[in-house]
């Protein structure tokens, strides 16, 4: 039995953003590699790379995700 199911119909009202083609399509037909989602609505698909900027640029500014080296570990730099 596999895992996962693969699916090659979406549901109704699930919608995604395709980081290949550029574009929002209602269901999955583009391998999930390849998209953002799912989102409830078609605006919040349209938005997904506004959003995702957003969340980086949070992450980027977030003390826990920078923590100071250990006293005498080398620097990356």
């Amino acid at each position: 039995m596999p895992l996962f199911k693969k699916r090659t119909v979406g549901k109704p009202g699930e919608w995604y953003y395709c980081l290949e083609h550029k574009k929002v399509e209602e269901g999955p037909e583009c391998p999930a590699k390849d998209r953002f989602g799912p989102y409830a609505t078609r605006a919040e698909a349209e938005h997904a790379m506004q959003t995702a900027r957003e969340r980086n640029l949070q992450w980027e500014n977030d003390p826990k995700w920078h923590d100071a080296p250990a006293a005498g570990a080398p620097d990356d730099d």
